[in-house]
């Protein structure tokens, strides 16, 4: 199978290479230091210029501006947060439904910013459906869920169930049950969009340093091969890559995601499958399927992919034959049409799991410290919503986003709860992807009995169930 072995084809559709930005040789003294040029660190840096444009800003990269989830992701700015139901239930009606409000205004506010400094990233909002789509059991779980969202105030205007034929009017799949369709969602071309915004922070006076790895970092003061940085506040927007540093490692799992995309489709083939308006789709199973139309009318389609003993990064993302079929095998099942299509591109990256999957937007201003992270492969839009949380903790704003129950504005980096030590985690993470793969596999066998269909399951409840 001829595959382009890349960054990713985001990457490779930029209108031209990005001049290389030259790395820090030489010492800095400024009020805020930002390790990470992706989306935490540009948003952050862009809303604290935004606000108190005298302060002074660096940026140091170890790679390249969006080298990594912010270049390799789905593409999905998502108007919520993972787990947000969870973290959000034990407020008070009207606090809780300002809250989800706050989130469904994300895709907005990057449409905002984007039209303000004229990014051209391929933007449309045409919202998600998260499909029934193989199996009933799947129907079953998608409509209890949507019950569950309702008996927490939201409405049909941010979720809405679509039956079969209401469905086809936007997908058309081969064997559907259903979907949720949720409006508060846009799709982008991520790498234009991270590029945009490194250049938007440029024309606002932060300095950004590639090639330019943290060595070490502490209160006040971060350290590179090449430079000293002194600063008051020390922003670590590493998310995935936090693995690397050991005063995060033990908050943030970094697990991977695999992708592959299609040769652009033919009109007539997209006449047939759907998607006109930007749609995001989503196959409705535990393994977490995503997909979308390319601007150029190629299928964005991926998967979640694993988790490395000890927490080691993957830096090799040649994505193996296996790991391609399976991406083909799933869209394979939704579009029959494609199960022998040209893929062009397949790439994956890391990205940060908080334990309990508990995103977290952290200040400790004894320390000078500020985070953001644990996005659990939601970072696109959950990032604009840590850069503009980050950026009124350090100026002790006091706004409606630092009143969410994410956010820690006491206690440091003790706050946040540790994952449990190797070989605790891999087992159990192990564990965890082989009931889901169980349950489906099960599942989609239309011969498979009943007992065994409820026991594959339970099984996956409660393992799911361990991880919250």
């Amino acid at each position: 199978m001829p595959t382009r072995q890349t960054i990713s084809l985001w990457m490779d559709q930029l209108d031209e290479p990005p001049s290389p930005r030259p790395s820090l040789q030489h010492d800095l003294d400024v009020d805020v230091a930002i390790i990470g040029a992706g989306y935490t660190g540009l948003w952050t840096a862009y809303y604290l210029k935004q606000q108190a444009p005298e302060l002074s800003v660096a940026i140091i990269e170890a790679q390249t501006v969006g080298f990594g989830a912010s270049g390799r992701n789905g593409g999905w700015v998502m108007g919520n947060l993972l787990g947000d139901e969870r973290l959000l239930s034990g407020l008070p009606e009207p606090e809780r439904r300002a809250s989800y409000q706050l989130l469904f205004d994300i895709p907005d506010e990057v449409k905002r910013v984007i039209d303000r400094e004229g990014i051209a990233c391929d933007y449309r909002k045409g919202g998600a459906l998260y499909c029934a789509a193989r199996y009933p059991e799947q129907e079953k779980s998608l409509r209890a869920h949507l019950q569950a969202l309702y008996a927490a105030g939201l409405t049909e205007a941010d979720y809405r169930w679509l039956d079969p034929a209401q469905l086809s009017e936007q997908l058309r799949i081969a064997r559907p049950f259903g979907a949720i369709h949720f409006s508060h969602l846009a799709t982008i071309q991520p790498a234009r969009l991270v590029q945009g915004l490194a250049w938007a922070v440029e024309r606002l006076g932060v300095s950004i340093h590639e090639r330019t790895p943290a060595t070490d970092w502490r209160s006040g003061h971060v350290s590179t091969p090449n430079g000293q940085i002194r600063c008051r506040w020390v922003v670590p927007a590493v998310e995935g890559y936090a693995a690397a540093m050991p005063a995060l490692s033990r908050y943030q799992l970094p697990v991977q995601s695999l992708m592959v995309a299609t040769e652009p489709l033919s009109a007539r083939v997209w006449d047939d499958i759907g998607l006109s308006e930007g749609q995001a789709f989503g196959e409705s199973s535990r393994q977490v399927t995503y997909g979308q139309r390319s601007a150029d009318d190629r299928l964005i389609f991926g998967a979640r992919g694993g988790y490395r003993f000890g927490g080691r990064l993957r830096e090799n993302f040649d994505l193996t034959d296996s790991e391609i079929q399976l991406r083909r095998y799933l869209f394979g099942e939704l579009f029959p049409q494609l199960k022998e299509v040209r893929i062009t591109h397949s790439w994956g990256g890391n990205l940060g799991m908080a334990r309990r999957f508990h995103p977290h937007m952290l200040c400790d201003p004894a320390q000078g410290i500020a985070l953001s992270g644990g996005y659990g492969g939601e970072g696109v839009g959950a990032s604009n919503l840590g850069g503009r949380t980050l950026a009124d903790l350090i100026l002790q704003r006091d706004s409606p986003l630092v009143r969410q129950p994410w956010v820690i504005r006491e206690g440091g980096l003790n706050r946040l709860q540790a994952w449990e030590p190797e070989p605790l985690r891999w087992l159990g993470y192990n564990a965890i992807i082989r009931s889901f793969v169980s349950e489906d596999q099960t599942l989609a066998n239309p011969h498979a009995a009943l007992w065994r269909r409820k026991m594959a399951s339970g099984i996956a409840d409660f393992m799911e169930g361990f991880m919250k």
